[in-house]
């Protein structure tokens, strides 16, 4: 394990401890928006990632859900989610997660999920083998779509919530299952590991999906990103585990 793998697992583990210690308790609400929530303790957890990783790294930058920090023109960047799935959170759902990713000259070499309520961690480094909880995973080898479990997130706005909702009309009656979780990294890492076959969302920001995406693809998956119109950090996402065919999801 390298050292920035091993920084990035103790930040997430800081992080994680912050929200399990937190979890069900009366929580400060900084916004509350149509379709999300902000709460303090994302910047709380945000925070204390950041004392970690740039106390470890003065020289990188990080960019996260609750601002940027370091040095901006930095080769080396870490990209963080502080709590993926923060309306589960908020309404106590135990399906959230924290995501940090470590990405060199715009590269993702660096990935780790932590689940602190099950206490998983997903980590990978680039070329290497992808863990949960110390222990190799790969994809699942399903390649009927019939026999998926697919999952499927539903952005913010009107225009693609439409465009979900016509895409989960397309596909539903081919998988085997669908499934509305609340958290794109989980999706992600729940891809890698097998749990999960497929996951679909219209829009998505990089810092949820970045740990996931080299997660998914060393564990034996394929990523289809769509970059999204006006911003160079927000993407339509078509995950799968390498076997299902992307153009039968699309």
């Amino acid at each position: 394990m390298n050292e920035h793998l091993k920084i990035a697992i103790e930040a997430a583990h800081i992080a994680g401890n912050l929200l399990r210690e937190n979890y069900e308790t009366d929580l400060v609400v900084d916004a509350l928006h149509d379709h999300d929530i902000k709460l303090a303790l994302d910047v709380r957890a945000q925070d204390l990632i950041t004392d970690c990783l740039l106390g470890a790294f003065p020289e990188h930058a990080l960019y996260g859900e609750e601002g940027i920090a370091g040095k901006l023109d930095s080769d080396w960047q870490w990209v963080v989610d502080p709590i993926d799935g923060t309306v589960n959170y908020f309404y106590g759902i135990p399906h959230f997660c924290v995501s940090i990713a470590l990405r060199y000259k715009k590269e993702i070499v660096l990935g780790v999920i932590y689940d602190p309520m099950a206490d998983s961690l997903w980590a990978v480094e680039k070329g290497g083998r992808p863990t949960l909880n110390g222990k190799e995973i790969q994809t699942s080898c399903r390649d009927q779509l019939k026999d998926t479990v697919m999952t499927i997130g539903f952005s913010k706005t009107k225009e693609s919530m439409d465009a979900g909702l016509q895409r989960y009309k397309n596909i539903a009656y081919k998988v085997r299952k669908t499934r509305m979780m609340g958290s794109a990294a989980l999706a992600l890492a729940y891809i890698s590991c097998g749990r999960l076959d497929a996951y679909i969302e219209e829009t998505i920001s990089l810092w949820d999906v970045a740990a996931g995406i080299l997660l998914v693809e060393s564990a034996g998956g394929k990523i289809e990103l769509t970059p999204a119109e006006g911003s160079e950090d927000k993407f339509g996402i078509v995950a799968t585990n390498g076997k299902v065919v992307i153009e039968d999801l699309i």
